[in-house]
Formats: C-alpha cells, structure tokens, sequence
C-alpha cells in the first residue's frame, strides 16, 4: 500500500510538471503561442515536444532557464503579431524574424529592454516608427530594411549609443537624417538606402562616427558637399548614388576606400587632381562609379597603382576630347563603362582577361575594333560598341547582336569571308528567270493600279490634299512660317537639313530641323497638341521611333544662340520621376525649340475640364490602362479616371514633389513661374509630371519683369489654386459659384474654409470615395497656398510632408 501511495505521488508530481510547463507566464508559452496565432507554415515540420530550448532556432542561456535568442526567418508568418507573444520574452538579446510577411509589431514589443540584435527585414510593417524604439538602450544591431515603414527617422535614435549596425533601406522614412545620430558613436554600418530622405546631413556628421566602416545613402534626395565625408576616416565603402551632392570630386577620395560610388549627383573638377592633391591610395580601390555628374579634363586615374580595381564606370559626364585611356594595365578589371566620355581615335587591344561588361557607345572612336578583342566577346555578359564610327567583322554576330550592340559600325568583312554572299552569286543563274517573271508581273501590277489611282484622283481632287514630307522637298529653302489658331511663327531657316536637332541620349543620330518638319506633317495644326504661354506644342516621331513632343518657344530670346543652348543643357540634364524629362532641342533662327518625352495620358486640365470623365481622346492618351496599386486605382483611362480621392491625392502629391525638387534641389533653385492644370502630365505609367521648368529664362523679352518679381512663393501659389481644381473639379475662372460676390475659384473655396465648411466645396464625383476629412485637409494646405502675404505661404518641402500626412490608405 506504501508504494502504491508513494507511486501516485509520482505520477503526480511528473503530471504537474508538464502541466507548469504550459501555464501562460513560460517563455514556451509565449513562443508556441506566437507562433501558432501568426500561422506557422505548414509544410515546415516544426517539432513544439521537449523544452522551448530544443526548438528550432531557440537559444537559451546557460541554466536552461530563460530564451535569449529566437529565430524565425522565412516562416510564413503573417499579419500582426499580437501582444502577450514574443513582447513578454523578458531576457531576450536576439530577435530575428526577416523574411515573413508580418504587417505590424505588437505594442508590448518596446518592453525588451535586454534586446540587442532586432532583424525585422524584407516584411511588410507599414506605418511610422516608434520612438519606443529608443527603449532599446543596449541595441547593437537594427535591420528593418525591406519594410514599409515611412514618417521621420525617430529622435530617439540618440539613446542607442550601444548601436554598431543601422539598416532602414528600402522604406518609405522621410525628411533629414535626425541629427541626434550623431550620438552613436560606436556605428559601423549605415544603410539608409532607397528611402525618401532628404536635407543635408546633420553638422559634424563626419568627425561623428571614427569606427563607421560602410556608409549608403543611394537612391534618397540627400543634398551636401564633399566636405561632408572629410573626417569619415575609418571608412571603406561609400555609396551616396542618385543624390544631390555637389563639390569638388577630389574631396572624396581619402581613408581607406575600397568602394566609391558618387553616380548621378552634381560632382565638379578633374579626376586627374586627385592622384597628384591627395594622400589617397589607389591600391585600396575595387569599385569606383562616378557616373552621370559633371566631371571635366581629362581621365587620368593612377591605374598603375590601382590594380585591385574590379569595377569602373565614368560614363555621361564632360569630359575633355581625348584618346582612349590606358586601361588594358588593369588586368583584373570586370566591368568598365566609358559611354558619352569624349573618346576618340582607336580602342586597345584590351588584354583583360576578366572583362565581363563593356561600353564605349556614344563616343567618336574610330578605326578598327581589335580582332583580339571581338574573340573575347562571346564570352562576355554585356557590351556596347553603338554611336561610334567603328568597322568590324560582324560575321561572328547575329543581325540582331550587331543592330543593338554596334549600331552605327560599318561590317567590314570581304566577301570570300562570308559563304552567304558566295552562295547568292552561285546561285544568281538558276533564279534568274524567276526574278524576271516576277519583275515583269510587278510593272504590269503597278501600271494597273496607277492607272487606278489617276482616275480616283480626277474625281476627288477638290477636296484631296497631298501631305508631303519634308525629305520629298529637300530642295525647298526658307524661312519657313506656320500658323496655329492663335498664332503665326516663322523658323529663319535657309536650308532645313543644315540645322542640328540635338537628342541628349543619342548625339550621333545626326537629326536635323528637316526631320522635325518631317515629324510634325510641317508643323500641321492636325499634329498640334496644345496652346500654351511658351508657344504651341506638337506631337511627332523623330528618327528611331523617339516619340517627343515638340514646342515652339515662339517670342524669341535675348540669349545667344550659346547662351540658349547651354541653358537648355542644363535643364536635359534635370531629372526626377515627377518631371518631364528634356529630350532635346533645336535653334531654329530665333525659334528655340524645347523636345520632350511624349506623355501618353494627357495632361490633368484635359482630362478633368475639358473632356466629360470617362470618354477618350487618341490624340492625348493611350487606350484603357488596367491598374491596381497601393492606392486602389483601378481600370484608369476609362469611367474609373480622376472619378477617386486616392487618384487626384497622387496628382498633388507628385506635383508637390516635383516642386519641391526644383525648389530644394536645384542649385541655383528653378522657379517654374507657370504653374497650371496645363502643364501637369500622365505618363504611360499614369504617374503625375510636370512640364516647361525652366523655360521662362529661355522665352523672351517680355518676361524679363515677370521674372525679376518671379519667387518660390508665386509657385506656390500657383500649386495652390491646381489643388483646388484638384479637390473641387472646378476650373480657377469662368465656373458659377454659388455666391456672387465671389468671381474665382481661390476667393469661393478660401471663403468656404474661413467658415469651416470646405466640404461643400468637394467635387461630387470624388466624394466618398476616401475619407472626406483627407479632402477637406488637402483644401486647407491649398488654402495656406494661396494667403495673400507670400511669406506666410508654406515652402514646398512642408507642403509635400503636409500631403504625405493624410495620404490614402487602403
């Protein structure tokens, strides 16, 4: 009986064990809890028996007592996590749960005070960032990278003085890198990449961090100089692409750099200083970019020192016309891009084994391409010869490979060389006869259908008028004059094919006026898009397929012909998603020609006042567009067009943008002074741009006042009066408003906002379709626009965080 009592007790006491092993204030609980609420893929076989230390990508400490370490990367988890889970694991130091598709963080999360490893990467948290986040006083690593997160980098930042490794890539955060980063010290690594950040770094931002070792800025709207990285001497790889940053290009290269990449910013000076200015060595140097800034002299780099160079790409700056460099001595060189750099004369044998990319297109070169060098292609991922004058023996090449890859070269094979020729004059004899028969058929085909054609023209030649392209009339001479509705001007031009069309992308197509009146039917009203300040605009197909829109600056300009080409440069080489990009030009006598993308979709004033919702016209966008984004747009180009919030919320927003861009990150700041409905596109993409930046320096004499009181504000005035067409769907003048002592459209919805009813003001067709306090917030920030003193009008940087503030969500 002792031991049947005794046993009991046993069984017991195991029984109760299990049983605390389950109560909910365990780290197994918490762990199993979390991991079944967020739907544990199941086909991975996750084995939940024996202690939460035995699991899978569970650590413990020492006692076997408390979880430390938790990993679950790649999971399948989903959705939020909620609280009372992974936010109760109170000694936990790392937390990796990358790879899933979690949406939000529990609230409790902030309570880990121990927490010194947190990965969140490549989900799908949405929203700002907590300032809880500066709860994390021992956080040495923090990976949020590949998130939606968006808002301002946390102040709070500043407590993490513990912190070695920040990565916020590939999110949405916004504004200045928060100054209070300055404080930790200890950082290694710093990837803040594709973001939509902006400012200057913080004072001192360079003398801040002795032990930082990688720094990424790339793909934000970060402006700064040279000087901003002079103290960074512990520095290894720096990535500052796709800013804003100016300077002297020699105040780079420093420390211990072994990648450089300052590709697409404003960088000034020869790189042939930096070998002889600075104390740099080259011997460091694997990766350097300097691609599409505006470098000049000559390329003179210390290659013989720089022998651990793997990548180099200097293409699209301004280079001075020089030789091909000396780069076969790199021999372990794998990527080299000298596109648009000003070479001329022959290209080397190339005796680098490694190469796997190569471009020299857009440039002068000349000659022969090495035999030695054309073997090694096959072999290679990608190359580029186009835009030269190069000959070559193409036989080795299929058609397609030689059109793409050496457009423009001339295929010097003999013709013993190639057996399709020999087999054509072999077999010349056997299909003569054929050729003949089918010659003679061809005339008497011709001859009937001419005979067809006199006849119809008889009868319709009243009313029949021939088109005829400018290259059938070469022998005609000018000046030549074109009418529009409103407008006549005339191109003090001799001879059409003696003046050059410039195309940024493609200087050697060798386009000339006479292609431009071959493109626009002569500059016919029926290839006329629109009327404008700057003159009348058309549509046409310039050489190679390029579809452009081609205005007319027709009043003229005190610039010189000099003056107005290198003003009109400059503003080619502006670019940013929400602009419409410059193509090119042309200086037709006094005309000057501005050439830009065509934008499929029309422009807004179009498509919200001057033809009904939902009917087309070709003539100013393509056929129906099937999209659904993050901003629920679906089916836009048919009823679904401008009839949404979320739709005429991205126009504003990406107008602001633009804006903002000239106005901030343009140096000297551009003032449009012509802001409308009018001058605000849709791309294929139906993504807002903005068009005629820059153009008033450019127009004419009779704007020189205009300009001279022309300032940053006046543009956002004007912004402001687009957002109230935007939101009320009216046009600024000639519209009926409901009281009439109120003649405009500022006045009428301004009075409506002063009385706290903006949503009268609302369009109809919008209405409901989001949240209409969004609306009537977006009328209070076109309000604060148009106040009449300028200086209490926002600038357009805090208008576009304003916008952001109540951007729809779905």
């Amino acid at each position: 009986m002792a031991f049947g009592f005794f046993g009991s007790l046993l069984i017991l006491s195991l029984l109760f064990k299990h049983f605390t092993c389950q109560l909910p204030n365990t780290d197994e609980f918490y762990v199993s809890n979390f991991l079944k609420k967020m739907g544990l893929n199941s086909s991975i076989s996750y084995n939940f028996s024996g202690s939460v230390c035995s699991w899978k990508g569970m650590h413990c400490d020492t006692k076997k007592e408390n979880l430390i370490g938790l990993k679950a990367s790649s999971l399948g988890l989903s959705g939020i996590i909620p609280d009372t889970t992974i936010g109760k694991l109170a000694k936990l130091q790392s937390l990796d749960l990358s790879n899933n598709k979690i949406t939000a963080l529990p609230s409790d999360i902030w309570s880990l005070g121990s927490l010194k490893c947190l990965n969140l990467s490549s989900n799908q948290i949405s929203g700002s960032l907590p300032n809880n986040v500066g709860n994390f006083g021992l956080l040495e690593v923090i990976d949020l990278s590949g998130n939606n997160f968006s808002g301002e980098i946390p102040a709070t930042i500043t407590s993490l003085l513990s912190l070695q490794v920040l990565n916020l890539a590939g999110n949405g955060f916004e504004w200045s890198i928060p100054r209070g980063i300055l404080k930790c010290k200890a950082l290694v690594s710093v990837d803040l990449s594709s973001n939509r950040l902006n400012g200057s770094l913080p004072d001192g931002f360079g003398a801040a961090f002795p032990k930082l070792k990688t720094l990424n800025l790339a793909r934000n709207e970060i402006h700064g100089l040279d000087t901003d990285f002079a103290e960074l001497m512990s520095l290894t790889s720096l990535n500052i692409s796709r800013n804003l940053f100016k300077g002297s290009v020699m105040g780079v290269f420093q420390g211990q750099l072994k990648v450089i990449d300052l590709s697409m910013n404003q960088f000034q000076g020869h790189i042939s200083k930096v070998q002889f200015n600075s104390t740099y060595k080259w011997s460091h140097l694997v990766y350097l970019d300097l691609s599409e800034n505006q470098l000049s002299g000559e390329i003179s780099l210390n290659l013989i020192q720089a022998q651990n160079l793997r990548h180099l790409n200097l293409a699209y700056n301004r280079f001075a016309i020089q030789k091909f460099p000396g780069i076969e001595i790199l021999l372990g060189l794998e990527y080299l891009n000298l596109s648009k750099t000003n070479l001329i004369g022959h290209i080397p044998s190339l005796a680098n084994k490694s190469l796997k990319v190569l471009d020299v297109s857009h440039n002068n070169l000349s000659g022969e391409i090495p035999v030695s060098l054309l073997e090694k292609l096959p072999l290679m991922e990608r190359y580029n010869f186009s835009y030269n004058n190069l000959t070559l023996c193409a036989l080795g090449f299929s058609p397609e490979t030689f059109k793409t890859a050496f457009y423009g070269s001339s295929n010097s094979c003999p013709i013993a060389a190639n057996p399709v020729l020999i087999e054509r004059r072999g077999n010349g004899h056997k299909g003569l006869k054929l050729a003949l028969a089918l010659t003679l058929s061809t005339v008497c085909l011709l001859a009937g259908l001419l005979i067809l054609a006199f006849g119809c023209r008889r009868k319709s030649r009243k009313w029949v008028v021939k088109q005829p392209s400018y290259k059938e009339e070469q022998h005609i001479s000018g000046p030549f004059s074109f009418q529009t509705d409103s407008t006549t001007w005339v191109a003090d031009v001799k001879q059409a094919t003696s003046v050059p069309v410039v195309i940024f992308e493609k200087p050697l197509l060798n386009i000339t006026f006479a292609d431009l009146l071959s493109a626009t039917s002569n500059f016919d009203r029926g290839t006329l898009l629109a009327e404008g300040k700057f003159g009348p605009v058309y549509r046409g197909f310039l050489p190679g397929g390029i579809h452009v829109a081609v205005k007319v600056l027709v009043h003229g300009s005190t610039l010189t012909d000099q003056e107005a080409a290198r003003e009109l440069e400059y503003l080619g080489r502006i670019k940013h998603p929400n602009l419409v990009p410059l193509t090119g030009y042309c200086l037709a006598g006094d005309q000057r020609i501005a050439i830009y993308d065509y934008m499929e979709n029309g422009n807004f004033q179009n498509l919200l006042h001057d033809l009904p919702l939902g009917v087309q016209a070709t003539e100013d966008w393509s056929n129906d567009t099937w999209v659904e984004d993050n901003n629920g747009i679906q089916n836009v180009g048919s009823e679904g067009l401008l009839t949404t919030w979320a739709f005429r919320h991205k126009i504003a927003l990406g107008t602001a943008r633009a804006l903002a861009f000239l106005h901030h990150g343009c140096s000297p700041p551009i003032i449009h002074r012509d802001v409308k409905a009018s001058s605000v596109y849709l791309d294929l993409n139906l993504e807002p741009r903005l068009s005629d930046f820059g153009l008033a320096k450019i127009f004419g004499t009779d704007l020189e006042d205009e300009i001279a009181r022309s300032s940053p504000k006046s543009d956002i005035y004007c912004f402001g009066v687009v957002l109230f067409e935007l939101i009320t769907g009216r046009k600024p003048i000639g519209d009926d408003y409901p009281e009439e002592q109120e003649t405009n459209l500022v006045s009428w919805v301004r009075g409506l906002v002063r009385k706290n009813q903006g949503s009268k003001a609302i369009d109809p067709k919008i209405r409901d379709t989001g949240p209409n306090y969004q609306m009537e917030e977006a009328l209070k920030i076109g309000y604060l626009c148009t106040a009449d003193i300028p200086s209490k009008r926002p600038s357009m940087q805090q208008i576009v965080g304003l916008l952001k503030d109540i951007e729809p969500r779905t």
